[in-house]
């Protein structure tokens, strides 16, 4: 491996999205950032809104994981539950599998469907937008075998389909037509193309008990266990290097994809990785939704924390429409803005690194520790739930406070 290549590897990894997030924090800090501007002594009530925000919902603290699990439960009914629950599994390690395949598949479609999307779900007769209306849409394809290459067996999804999935299979499951848009559905297809064909070119990863599916990398993960327990960084460091192709062309470095880790003129560094963000958003989102299956199947998964939170508008947006970021242009708010942008890039660092001091104020108030309250549960219960709701409040359409170019890859 070409020492280029050793530092591009080593932008994969939740550890570099935390350092290089803190660093754009020091940077605000000291008002170095030419984007925003950070009121720090606003955070506090950002923390009052937090706490509230989950002892309304979850008052005896039993907070779920945030995870792609919770989407498929909305409006009550637990719908993968309740499939698993009827089918005949051989074994705990073939539910592992399909409820990776599930969450891969589902995650990898879960960029931002825009304020006008809606998913009509025939079986409780209601109509679900954003990430659960992409949740459940998702579960009723897989549930009828649109990802599956064996008519027989529906609840799988395969490199050969994924990688011969047309983009009207989408439309179709997504009930996408001109008066309900979905933000992005081309590069939802090509990338679940993408994923496809990485998958299908790597049988020793994804093909070691079944053939190649994405629900292989359970079997691998499993190998990686020691005593029945992995670290939550390694599930993602391992999404990373196996799926990174997936992603489109974006930065590489010694010719390693480097996927959701964009460029910012102030993160300078003495090496080759100077001036790159990492941040990883749906691969974080998707190792944080690997964890409950791969308990399931009898591994522990420890160092959750090891994780960061999300660099995604809910998050971002609780910073923003509080005041604890503020725009140098106030201007800003009314423009688009390319993902790339150094203003998104700033946004979304100065969100993680400040969930982490959301995360530790709140364990201190709740008398908690992060082994007993990880950041999975601030964000399940607290910040993503309370970004929604001020969302609403000061926008009809519950829209983000500030407006992000998406392709259907990123957010």
């Amino acid at each position: 491996m070409t020492s280029d290549a050793a530092i591009g590897y080593s932008l994969l990894s939740a550890q570099a999205v935390r350092s290089r997030a803190l660093r754009m924090l020091a940077l605000g800090l000291d008002d170095q950032l030419p984007h925003f501007r950070i009121e720090l002594g606003r955070l506090e009530a950002v923390v009052d809104l937090v706490q509230a925000t989950i002892l309304k919902n979850h008052p005896s603290l039993d907070v779920p994981f945030h995870s792609r699990w919770r989407h498929f439960a909305v409006g009550g009914r637990d719908r993968w539950a309740d499939l698993a629950a009827k089918t005949s599994w051989p074994d705990r390690a073939a539910r592992a599998r399909a409820e990776f395949d599930l969450a891969i598949v589902s995650v990898f479609l879960d960029a931002g469907a825009g304020p006008s999307w809606r998913y009509r779900d025939a079986a409780s007769e209601t109509t679900i937008g954003r990430s659960e209306g992409l949740a459940v849409a998702s579960l009723a394809m897989f549930e009828r075998g649109v990802f599956s290459a064996k008519p027989a067996d529906p609840l799988r999804a395969d490199a050969d389909a994924l990688r011969q999935l047309p983009v009207d299979a989408l439309r179709g499951g997504f009930q996408v037509c001109p008066g309900n848009p979905l933000v992005g559905i081309e590069g939802r297809a090509g990338l679940l193309r993408n994923l496809g064909g990485v998958v299908g070119a790597s049988p020793e990863i994804f093909a070691i008990n079944d053939t190649p599916r994405p629900g292989g990398l359970f079997d691998h993960l499993a190998g990686l266990a020691v005593h029945q327990t992995i670290a939550a960084p390694t599930i993602l460091a391992e999404l990373l290097r196996r799926l990174g192709p997936i992603w489109p062309s974006r930065l590489m470095l010694g010719g390693v994809p480097l996927g959701d880790c964009w460029k910012h003129p102030l993160l300078v560094t003495d090496d080759a990785t100077s001036g790159y963000v990492p941040l990883h958003k749906l691969s974080q989102w998707l190792s944080y939704s690997l964890i409950e299956p791969l308990r399931r199947a009898g591994i522990a998964v420890t160092d959750i924390d090891g994780l960061t939170g999300l660099a995604e508008y809910r998050n971002g947006g609780l910073f923003v429409d509080t005041g604890v970021l503020e725009l140098r242009d106030p201007a800003d708010a009314a423009r688009e803005h390319d993902v790339a942008s150094a203003l998104v890039v700033e946004w979304r660092a100065l969100t993680v690194a400040l969930l982490d001091r959301v995360a530790t104020r709140l364990r201190e108030r709740l008398a908690l520790n992060a082994e007993t309250f990880p950041l999975a549960k601030v964000l399940e219960g607290g910040t993503w739930a309370a970004g929604r709701a001020l969302a609403v409040e000061r926008r009809p359409d519950g829209s983000a406070p500030l407006k992000v170019v998406s392709d259907g890859t990123v957010f």
